[in-house]
């Protein structure tokens, strides 16, 4: 945001930005658009989704504030930039399906080029890229917090456990739609699930709800 004030050529219609950011490789066509600003200058896009850099955009989200207090910008309240104890961090994740366990070694073993790109129906090896770069973030963070004792501050809302076309990006049926906004309310009422440092595992506590009413 703070970025579009100043280069004003980036202040893109909402609907090349939602199609630009769910352009995901494999799934859904990159996608090009042209932006002009106040002065007539006209700027190309080309762009894909954004996941491929970071799956899991809570560190860019806590980094772009910590941008901001550090330029000392007057709409952000005044603290260290790296004081991360007084940051709260709500993440939300659009589900996936690890809990499924599609694929293990004996059958990775076995894989040429084309297994790894497209096996039963799945692509393995963007399934492979997208969670752990998203898994990492969470572990880098949950580490960062628990290190400075506000663990309490910091909460990885997710759903792991979907499975078939619950777990699809490109279906986008009413069935398919309403189906996962039934998954997300009852993703409310599951505990949270926060990652032990040492064994990488997720601890279960109190309810998403309750975690957010608080």
């Amino acid at each position: 945001m703070m970025q579009v004030r100043k280069d004003h050529y980036l202040d893109a219609r909402l609907s090349d930005i939602c199609i630009s950011t769910s352009a995901a490789p494999t799934y859904l066509p990159a996608y090009h658009f042209m932006n002009q600003d106040d002065e007539g200058n006209v700027r190309e896009f080309n762009l894909i989704d954004g996941g491929v850099a970071a799956n899991n955009p809570a560190l860019v989200a806590i980094s772009q504030v910590t941008k901001q207090i550090f330029d000392e910008n007057p709409d952000f309240f005044p603290t260290k930039p790296m004081d991360y104890g007084r940051f709260l961090v709500i993440s939300i994740g659009t589900g996936s399906s690890k809990g499924e366990q599609k694929y293990n070694a004996n059958m990775a073993s076995k894989w040429g080029v084309l297994g790894w790109l497209l096996h039963g129906g799945s692509t393995p090896l963007v399934d492979v890229f997208t969670q752990a770069s998203a898994d990492m973030v969470d572990f880098h963070i949950s580490v960062v917090f628990q290190a400075l004792h506000s663990e309490e501050n910091y909460v990885r809302i997710q759903d792991d456990t979907l499975t078939g076309t619950d777990a699809s990006v490109d279906i986008s049926t009413k069935e398919n739609l309403d189906k996962l906004v039934k998954i997300g309310e009852c993703l409310l009422k599951k505990p949270v699930s926060r990652i032990t440092i040492v064994a990488f595992l997720p601890s279960l506590q109190e309810a998403s709800s309750s975690f957010l009413l608080r």
